[in-house]
């Protein structure tokens, strides 16, 4: 697979699932502006993702014209409690380094399963992705945009009830059609 293709396939399941489906009202306009830095990573150990982890986050400190950063890694992080465990580290990096308030740490995974909820379960869909993937957002610029959104707090539990409605199947064959596309 070449790089091109993963950050592709990216891009689909943005404009399908996150965008398609509104589960965050607030990435269409960064997906058509552009604003958002796509980095496919190599790294499959911890140490080495978190000092790029670290690269991005100084990235989108130095280019305030990028809004939000999307690390997607190739190969590494596969398992899911591995991943869980690159995601607790890098919100503690964010602390360490001095990013705590700057940028916070979201994150999607081709087997992302909420706790205490069965893997089949459609919900988890709001979190799964063609590829492990780090998102580095601007924690003014979430801030700006939530103070005009009315009900944010509801966003998640509606995310979850559209996917209930759509249902497992409709996601597992989206993202399988993505996965397949050249």
């Amino acid at each position: 697979m070449t790089t091109k293709i993963e950050i592709e396939q990216t891009k689909q399941w943005l404009e399908q699932v996150i965008i398609g489906l509104n589960f965050c009202p607030f990435a269409k306009k960064e997906f058509v502006n552009q604003t958002i830095h796509y980095h496919l990573s190599d790294k499959e150990q911890i140490k080495a993702a978190l000092k790029e982890l670290l690269l991005q986050c100084n990235y989108l400190k130095d280019n305030p014209e990028i809004e939000t950063s999307l690390v997607i890694y190739q190969q590494g992080f596969r398992d899911f409690n591995r991943f869980l465990d690159l995601v607790d580290y890098g919100n503690d990096l964010l602390v360490d380094e001095g990013f705590e308030g700057i940028f916070q740490i979201a994150n999607f995974h081709p087997e992302y399963c909420f706790s205490d909820v069965d893997y089949d379960d459609a919900g988890n869909y709001t979190n799964r992705s063609p590829y492990p993937t780090l998102h580095l957002i601007r924690e003014e610029s979430m801030a700006r945009v939530l103070k005009v959104y009315k009900d944010p707090e509801a966003i998640p539990e509606n995310n979850i009830a559209l996917a209930h409605e759509k249902g497992a199947g409709y996601f597992q064959s989206l993202l399988k059609n993505i996965k397949q596309e050249p």
